[in-house]
C-alpha cells in the first residue's frame, strides 16, 4: 500500500514539470491556415428548397455611401425649389398649421405624430432626412420615406388614394379646402380673406380628379381616378424623378420631357402635348376676365373679400386650383379641360 502512494505522488510530480516545460517553451504562433468552406445554404422553412446567399452588408451602405452617389444626389437637390428655404420655409415654415410642408422640423413631427403642436422659432428647409428615414435598421429599407402611406385628402376626408411612392408628395401638394358648397352649402358663400382658395399646390387633386366645384355642362367629368397618369410610372415620380439630364428629373424634382416622349411615344420640344397647354391657358385667361367683371377678382387679379352667389365662389375657386397646379393641364388633360370649359359657360 505505501509503496502505491510512493508510486502516485512520483507519477504527479513528473507530469506537472512535463507541463511547465511545455506550456514555457511555446513558440510564436503559426500563420493562418486556409479558410474554411462556406457552411451549406438554409432553407426556406416550408419545402426544404436551399435557400440563397445573404447579400454583402457593403452593398446597403453604398447605395449612398459610395463615391459619387451623395454628390450626385445632392447636386440634383441643390437646383430644386425643395432645396431653397426663401421659396417657402421663410414664408410659412415657422406657422404651426402649415410647418408640416414648409419646414424640415415641422415634417418631421408631423410624420412622428400626426400634427404639429405648436409653431416653430426657426425652420429650416428640406433635406435628405425630411423624407427619407435614415440610419434607423441598417437594412435595405433603412432610407424609406417617412410618408408614404395611402394620403386621405384635406379638402374631402371620405377620398383616400394610394399613389405609391407619390404619397410622399401627396401628401403636400394638395388642396387644404374643401370646394365652397362642400364647405358652407348654401344659396351665398363669404370670402373673408385675400388669400382664399385651394392652396398654392393643387397638384394631387387634379392628377386624382377630385376636389373641384363639378360645375354642370355639356362636357363629361373623367371618372374619379381614372386620368392616363394614375398608371403605373406616370405619377409624380415617374415624371418628375425620371432618369436625371439637362438638370430635370432625379432630385431635381423638376419635370422631365423624356419621360413625357418616352410614354406617349413622341418627339415633343416641350410639355404642350396636343396642344392642352395653349387651349387651358387660354380658357384660364377667358375666366380670369369673367371673374374681373363680377369683381370677384380686382385688376391685378387677386381675389376681393366680400359675398357672392355660390357660382361665383366656386368659379374663383375652380380658377385659383387650376393656376395654381400650374401644369396648364398636363396633370389631368380632360379634368381640368371640363372643370374650366362648364365653369366658363356657367357664368356665362
Amino acid at each position: 500500500m505505501k509503496t502505491n502512494r510512493i508510486y502516485q505522488l512520483l507519477t504527479m510530480a513528473i507530469c506537472a514539470v512535463m507541463f511547465a516545460f511545455v506550456t514555457g517553451c511555446e513558440g510564436p504562433e503559426g500563420p493562418m491556415g486556409p479558410a474554411g468552406a462556406d457552411g451549406t445554404n438554409g432553407t426556406d422553412g416550408t419545402n426544404g428548397v436551399d435557400g440563397k446567399d445573404g447579400v454583402d452588408g457593403n452593398v446597403t451602405c453604398l447605395e449612398c455611401h459610395s463615391a459619387t452617389t451623395p454628390d450626385i444626389t445632392m447636386e440634383q437637390f441643390r437646383q430644386s425649389a425643395h432645396s431653397k428655404g426663401a421659396i417657402a420655409v421663410d414664408y410659412a415654415g415657422g406657422r404651426k398649421s402649415c410647418a408640416k410642408c414648409h419646414s424640415h422640423e415641422g415634417y418631421l413631427e408631423f410624420a412622428r405624430t400626426g400634427t404639429v403642436a405648436q409653431d416653430i422659432a426657426t425652420p429650416s428647409a428640406w433635406q435628405c432626412k425630411t423624407c427619407h428615414n435614415i440610419h434607423t435598421t441598417f437594412e435595405e429599407t433603412d432610407y424609406a420615406l417617412r410618408l408614404n402611406a395611402p394620403v386621405t385628402f384635406a379638402s374631402d376626408p371620405t377620398t383616400a388614394v394610394d399613389l405609391g411612392n407619390s404619397n410622399t408628395c401627396a401628401n403636400c401638394h394638395q388642396a387644404r379646402r374643401a370646394e365652397p358648397n362642400l364647405d358652407v352649402p348654401g344659396e351665398t358663400f363669404v370670402i373673408t380673406s385675400t388669400h382664399y382658395g385651394p392652396h398654392y399646390g393643387t397638384q394631387a387633386n387634379i392628377l386624382y380628379g377630385v376636389g373641384f366645384a363639378s360645375i354642370p355642362g355639356d362636357y363629361t367629368y373623367p371618372v374619379v381616378g381614372q386620368s392616363p397618369h394614375m398608371q403605373e410610372g406616370a405619377k409624380c415620380t415617374g415624371c418628375h424623378m425620371y432618369d436625371y439630364g439637362n438638370g430635370k428629373g432625379g432630385h431635381t424634382f423638376n419635370p422631365a420631357l423624356d419621360a413625357c416622349n418616352t410614354c406617349h411615344g413622341a418627339d415633343n420640344s416641350d410639355f404642350n402635348y396636343k396642344n392642352t397647354q395653349t387651349e387651358v391657358s387660354e380658357m384660364l385667361v377667358e375666366l380670369k376676365g369673367q371673374l374681373m367683371d363680377l369683381g370677384v377678382l380686382d385688376a391685378e387679379g387677386h381675389v376681393v373679400p366680400g359675398t357672392y352667389p355660390m357660382l361665383q365662389a366656386q368659379a374663383y375657386f375652380n380658377y385659383d386650383g387650376m393656376l395654381e397646379d400650374r401644369s396648364l393641364g398636363a396633370h389631368n388633360p380632360e379634368y381640368v379641360k371640363a372643370i374650366l370649359k362648364n365653369t366658363i359657360a356657367a357664368l356665362k
